[in-house]
């Protein structure tokens, strides 16, 4: 398939389909947390936090300003919207990725600077490992648009 100027594009390589089908399957585990948490199904709040005070960890989340509860939203779709488009082989992969990453930031500024979480919400690994995961995918989306892959 010719692009802009005329020449093939580069056939994808393995490790796009690799990188994606892992960055599908872990946005996979932030999408059922949100939409678990979001529907506040009790049943899972203690079947991942065991400990938790549900009603602490519901009374939490009702606190939530909007732009922390915006800035999740972003975090979480955006990062699975940025995955498809990267097997779409889409260039605007980057952007959504990027949304994604300001809010995944933008939500865990709420939860370091904001009221305490209950105990069992508040582990400070979760966010970095989020974080290092959101700045991989991007850069890699990034590198893929300057290879040529994503157009």
């Amino acid at each position: 398939m010719a692009n802009e100027t005329g020449s093939a594009a580069p056939r994808p390589p393995i490790h796009l389909w690799v990188v994606g089908i892992l960055a599908l399957l872990w946005n996979a585990i932030g999408v059922t947390d949100y939409v678990m948490m979001r529907t506040r199904n009790e049943e899972y709040f203690r079947s991942v936090m065991p400990d938790l005070n549900v009603g602490a960890a519901l009374a939490y989340m009702d606190s939530m300003p909007l732009w922390a509860s915006i800035g999740w939203a972003l975090g979480v779709w955006g990062a699975v919207a940025g995955t498809l488009l990267l097997f779409a082989r889409s260039r605007h992969s980057v952007v959504v990725l990027m949304v994604s990453l300001i809010g995944a930031l933008i939500s865990f500024a709420h939860q370091f600077a904001g009221p305490t979480p209950p105990a069992g919400m508040d582990d400070p690994v979760v966010p970095i490992i989020v974080t290092g995961i959101a700045v991989a995918l991007l850069l890699y989306a990034r590198w893929m648009t300057a290879r040529g892959v994503l157009r």
